[in-house]
């Protein structure tokens, strides 16, 4: 089905933020579909002004349906829906033709032009279904009234509100709870769910009658406790001013939307949408609760891998010169723990729960050299490896020193340099560690001859990441590159990771 932008583009005839004005309205017509009880349908003028074509529609969810059928899309003449015609040729609203038949159901058609600056650039058919009418009660009377004062303010180009923004989510709706006040700030209705938002932030009386901004204002301040009340407040709530705020009070928080509504120029009263959101926002703090204390986690793994690191740095000092080995073995593995900590830190840093790995890319790469490896070698990366979920972060950690630490001590010549290339593509990451060495011994295989690192970097890549490992030449160009900088007798580790989705 083609969007209200596909149609705008291909088929109307828009002057210059029309489809802006557009876009606000259908961000609203829900609230104006439930409060009528019936289907909408945005129709838009065509080019030479033949006609119109059907680009939105909406389906009320306080009522049945008048319109089965997908009106989107849909094409008429001039002259086939004459309330059409006479909505966008005479700026006003139309409601004089008699009900339709289409089926075994009869419906009542008005059309409601939408102006802009002085200018029709729409209209809005209302298509309310006549068979389940009945007498009336009070909150469908106030629906219907307040609908009514809706479609003016379309027709006159007072709604939508320009540069109000909402959280269409969060937004209460129709069904939520329900407020019309008077020019006044007083309280004329007060539906079921509505009332019994009140009551839970700790109201005791009814509402009818009194001054929403005065009874909002102190039942906020009854259950202040450290947080401000906003001054505004009353006269947010009191109809003054489109706005979205929430209350908290008595345990509970109410999200409130307030419409002001105007007839010809006079403000009449105002709409008010209450939704109980205390569920929510209590599960955002538990959230919120749980992302400070892993995140507080990670910075305690952290500390402690620091200090074991430090502690296998002590060892390593009190051995002997004889005991070469046995140092180089708590070096190698102080460096891997140091890795893991890098990722920690990250992790304790960030509040998504993904790590920005170019930096521990590039911090473990330069613990390299802190711990006893040749100066004279540089490490330098090309592209990115972006944003990498922590179970492939802390692998490949460990895989990016040990494929680092093996190309110095073994590839790099006095003056080279290792190389880390990687890019992103089709899901997958692909990285090659390259140096400018003197290459491989003849008849290497890693099955046979790779050492503790090799086969740490082998286990990761394939068993815990599920990706492919390659060590061989190096080739005169990296991937992604026209030309390479490394010479042809030097070492390329090449490692294939596909990437969990989002």
């Amino acid at each position: 089905m083609p969007s209200l932008h596909d149609i705008a583009q291909s088929r109307a005839e828009l002057a210059e933020g029309d489809l802006e004005w557009l876009h606000l309205l259908l961000a609203d017509w829900q609230l104006l579909a439930d409060l009528s009880f019936a289907d909408l349908v945005l129709w838009l003028p065509v080019r030479a002004g033949q006609g119109f074509v059907a680009a939105a529609q909406m389906r009320p969810t306080t009522g049945p349906t008048a319109l089965h059928q997908d009106m989107v899309g849909t094409e008429v003449a001039r002259g086939r829906r004459s309330q059409i015609d006479q909505a966008y040729d005479e700026k006003r609203i139309c409601r004089e033709r008699d009900p339709d038949w289409p089926g075994d159901v009869p419906v009542r058609e008005e059309t409601i032009p939408v102006v802009r600056e002085g200018r029709v650039v729409a209209v809005v058919s209302r298509h309310t279904n006549l068979a389940a009418a009945r007498t009336p009660s009070r909150l469908e009377l106030t629906y219907l009234r307040t609908a009514d004062d809706l479609a003016l303010m379309v027709a006159q180009g007072r709604f939508p509100v320009p540069g109000t923004v909402h959280q269409v989510a969060l937004a209460p709706r129709v069904g939520d709870g329900l407020i019309r006040l008077d020019d006044e700030g007083a309280v004329t209705f007060a539906s079921p769910n509505a009332l019994s938002a009140y009551r839970r932030l700790g109201l005791a009386t009814d509402l009818t009658g009194a001054r929403l901004g005065e009874v909002t204002a102190a039942l906020t301040r009854a259950g202040e406790r450290s947080t401000p009340v906003d001054e505004a407040l009353p006269l947010v709530v009191s109809g003054w001013a489109p706005r979205e705020v929430e209350v908290e009070a008595g345990g509970a928080t109410v999200r409130l939307r307030v419409i002001p509504l105007v007839a010809d120029a006079v403000r009449v009263g105002a709409l008010v949408l209450c939704r109980d959101v205390t569920e929510l926002r209590r599960r955002e703090r538990e959230l919120i609760g749980k992302d400070a204390t892993i995140r507080e986690i990670h910075h305690r793994v952290k500390n402690n891998l620091q200090t074991v690191a430090a502690l296998l740095r002590l060892q390593g000092r009190r051995l002997g010169e004889s005991d070469r080995t046995a140092r180089a073995a708590l070096a190698e593995a102080e460096r891997r723990i140091g890795s893991i900590a890098v990722v920690h830190e990250t992790l304790s840093r960030t509040v998504e729960g993904g790590v920005e790995f170019d930096e521990v890319a590039d911090r473990v790469a330069g613990t390299v050299g802190e711990l006893g490896a040749p100066a004279a070698a540089s490490v330098k990366r090309s592209g990115s490896f972006g944003v990498l979920a922590p179970e492939v972060a802390t692998p490949l950690a460990l895989v990016v020193v040990e494929l680092v630490q093996n190309a110095v001590e073994h590839g790099a010549v006095s003056g080279g340099e290792v190389r880390l290339d990687v890019r992103r593509e089709g899901g997958r990451l692909l990285l090659r560690v390259l140096d400018t060495g003197a290459g491989l011994p003849p008849g290497f295989d890693i099955t046979r001859d790779a050492g503790l690192g090799l086969q740490i970097v082998r286990t990761l890549v394939e068993g815990e990441l599920g990706g492919t490992l390659r060590i061989g030449p190096a080739h005169p160009s990296g991937p992604g590159e026209s030309s390479g900088r490394g010479s042809p007798g030097g070492t390329a580790a090449e490692v294939d990771l596909p990437l969990p989705s989002d």
